[in-house]
């Protein structure tokens, strides 16, 4: 019998939670990578069936990436495009252990979700993934630069009242983990899409949301969960 070293508890007090969406609350990895490939043999990219997507990049800042010789007005309409198809995939759509819970238990006006895709894409994929709509969000197309950039970190924490060194975001890859620190937030890297390695900046790693508690109190909120390192 292989013998595991008992994982150490923590208890982390903070103000609010900065949830990053893909990753974190739900995988859509099977439509993010059928859409892009689409979208790269339908815009002649090379080896399109090759591209690897960046997790965690806004779709604007990819197709500037595939596409550098575009105008405004056709970056706009590559968006568009890869938009409408992520809106229509969510036949594997898949919610994370623990998530419903979770967001259950905290009050409303001490969470919000910052991520890299846009607001109806956002929408579509919590209704999909029936998770509730939280009623304030950030999302890429509502900030001048997305992750690695703080701006999303910087822009939740002020929608919520709070500094940023008084919230903790809640990452599952490297450049929201570092938008966040960037930030001045505390970050919960959570494992899945990434190693433990390549989430080294958080403040802690946990290995799934299902292991994380969290109580309101009268001042904020307490997070409970395993060290995965």
């Amino acid at each position: 019998m292989i013998e595991t070293a008992e994982e150490e508890m923590l208890t982390v007090e903070t103000k609010a939670l900065l949830f990053d969406m893909d990753g974190v609350l739900i995988s859509s990895i099977g439509s993010v990578v059928r859409c892009w490939q689409r979208w790269c043999k339908l815009y002649n990219v090379v080896n399109a069936e090759q591209f690897h997507v960046p997790h965690g990049t806004r779709a604007v800042d990819i197709v500037r990436l595939l596409k550098p010789e575009f105008d405004e007005a056709q970056v706009a309409e590559g968006l568009r495009v890869i938009e409408d198809m992520e809106v229509e995939d969510t036949a594997d759509l898949t919610v994370f252990p623990g998530v419903k819970d979770l967001l259950a238990g905290l009050p409303p006006e001490r969470w919000v979700i910052v991520t890299s895709a846009t607001s109806r894409l956002l929408i579509g994929r919590l209704k999909a993934a029936g998770l509730p709509i939280p009623a304030q969000f950030i999302s890429g197309d509502m900030v001048v630069h997305g992750k690695p950039d703080p701006e999303p970190y910087r822009r939740g924490a002020e929608l919520l009242g709070f500094a940023p060194s008084e919230c903790v975001v809640v990452e599952d890859a490297p450049s929201g983990v570092g938008a966040g620190v960037a930030a001045g937030c505390r970050v919960l890297g959570v494992l899945g899409t990434h190693t433990a390695e390549k989430l080294h900046a958080a403040s802690w790693i946990t290995r799934s949301l299902e292991v994380v508690s969290v109580t309101a109190t009268s001042d904020g909120l307490k997070l409970q969960f395993p060290s995965a390192r």
